[in-house]
């Protein structure tokens, strides 16, 4: 059973803020200075998840039968 469009757009807006502090938290390591390439990788690894999950949610809420 899916989810209804309100659950949806429930996690899409936890997606949406979970990518937003990813990409402070990056920003925040590359002004550091930090050096930690691997947890650098991983933070970008993960908001590009984030990024696909919120287009596949965004699909999902968008009628296919626009004209």
């Amino acid at each position: 059973m899916g989810l209804s469009d309100q659950e949806l757009r429930q996690r899409l807006e936890l997606l949406k803020i979970e990518h937003r502090d990813l990409d402070e938290a990056i920003s925040a390591l590359v002004e550091s200075g930090g050096h930690d390439q691997l947890r650098g990788a991983r933070l970008k690894k993960r908001k590009l998840y984030l990024r696909d999950r919120i287009i596949q949610i965004e699909n999902q809420l968008i009628p296919d039968d626009i004209a």
